[in-house]
């Protein structure tokens, strides 16, 4: 990745990684004072010993009530939150240990910034901490989030699978969120679809992977337009891979995908970081897939986030009796999701009018096709071996000689009964 490192961008760029250590993710106050000042100027001022300022505060105010959120405790509240945390700000420390992990900060002035991120208002992160060797985020249109449940059935794990992988074929790029069961199993699809599996826990060290030996760099060319694979969306900090069951995923990923946060290195994962790390996840993508997802799970989470910001929302069914996909078949009970099945069904959501359509398989129609009641009544009653009368059909359909002749008429044009001297009989089809 190609680090901007010249003039006022370079400031802002420091300010921004400043302010994503005081604050937390989508701590809307915070946001709104940024969104007021620009981040140099809201960063001076929490290290400045001003207790408050009234002219700053009302237009915070007036920021927090076009969003809609609920009435804050005001500035200097605020300033008591963030300057304790004073003492660890460091950013050209952590912009340094980016720059040893081959990383890049992503803020919202670069050209490259994900502008899907964007739909969430004021709840836009202040930056992206990003950590691999693709340059981009794909745009929303190529991006499918595949999420669901940590403890995955062996149904759960071959569906992710097999549907990331797919969309990957389809040069989609699939983004989770890196954690066990569904997450891990959707990173490892996507990067098993060209290069092999990979990131498999059983995986010895020093082992190739796809050929070539672990860590050793790659480059976009290995995929389609040079777009990543798959992305992780961590909770932490991207110089530590959580959890540590999938530090050997996770760093293939970012070797030939991309791990991205919002958090700055060294940050530890929390629950509400999880939370507000789901946000990212739906604003990312075009559609949001849940593989597997019990009744109350943080995959569900992601799909409310999606929904919300007007994403679509697929849910995989399984079976009635298994608790993991209470979850999903809830989605689909409340009208949240549609029913997706494999990966041709996700890219036609995915698409525009007349894209990736999905074709019904050919198939060769049954005898009874087409027939009517009557019709079928009297087929059925046609014995197979030996030709019977028009009384006995009449007996055994239970329709009146009328109905039977015009019956049988239908159906020796249609070759499935024919005359005898003795009556008629099913035509035998050869």
């Amino acid at each position: 990745m190609e680090a901007r490192q010249s003039g006022s961008n370079r400031a802002l760029r420091v300010a921004r990684a400043a302010l994503t250590r005081l604050m937390e993710p989508s701590d809307l106050p915070g946001l709104a004072l940024v969104q007021v000042l620009g981040p140099q100027d809201a960063l001076s001022l929490i290290q400045s010993s001003d207790s408050s300022n009234a002219q700053v505060e009302q237009r915070v105010t007036e920021v927090l009530n076009e969003a809609g959120t609920e009435r804050w405790t005001g500035l200097a509240e605020v300033l008591t939150r963030w300057r304790p945390r004073l003492a660890d700000v460091a950013p050209e420390r952590d912009l340094a240990t980016l720059e040893r992990l081959h990383g890049q900060l992503l803020v919202p002035e670069d050209p490259s910034w994900p502008m899907a991120l964007e739909d969430l208002q004021l709840g836009a992160p202040l930056a992206l901490w990003c950590r691999g060797n693709h340059a981009l985020i794909p745009e929303q249109e190529k991006c499918i989030a595949v999420v669901g449940s940590r403890d995955n059935t062996s149904y759960g794990a071959n569906v992710s699978m097999e549907i990331a992988s797919s969309l990957v074929q389809r040069d989609f790029t699939v983004i989770s969120g890196g954690a066990y069961g569904i997450d891990a199993h959707a990173h490892r699809g996507a990067l098993s679809s060209s290069l092999g599996m990979i990131g498999a826990p059983n995986q010895s060290a020093g082992q190739t992977i796809g050929g070539r030996a672990r860590g050793q760099g790659y480059d976009g060319d290995d995929f389609a337009d040079g777009a990543p694979p798959t992305i992780a969306v961590m909770a932490g900090g991207v110089d530590r891979f959580y959890p540590s069951g999938n530090e050997d995923l996770l760093r293939t990923i970012a070797e030939r995908g991309l791990v991205i946060a919002e958090v700055p290195p060294g940050t530890n994962p929390t629950r509400y970081r999880f939370l507000q790390r789901n946000r990212l996840i739906a604003a990312l993508c075009s559609v949001t897939v849940v593989v597997e997802a019990r009744w109350r799970s943080g995959a569900l989470n992601t799909a409310h986030h999606a929904e919300s910001l007007s994403r679509l929302v697929g849910a995989v069914p399984g079976s009635v009796y298994s608790t993991n996909s209470a979850g999903c078949h809830r989605l689909l009970k409340e009208g949240s999701a549609v029913c997706v099945t494999d990966a041709a069904d996700i890219a036609e959501l995915a698409g525009g009018i007349g894209q990736h359509l999905t074709f019904e398989p050919e198939v060769v129609p049954a005898l009874h096709d087409g027939l009517g009641t009557s019709d079928l009544l009297l087929l059925d009653a046609l014995p197979l071996r030996t030709a019977t009368s028009i009384e006995k059909l009449c007996v055994v359909a239970g329709l009146s000689a009328a109905t039977v002749l015009a019956g049988l008429g239908r159906l020796e044009a249609l070759g499935l009964a024919e005359r005898f001297a003795g009556g008629w009989k099913r035509k035998s089809r050869k």
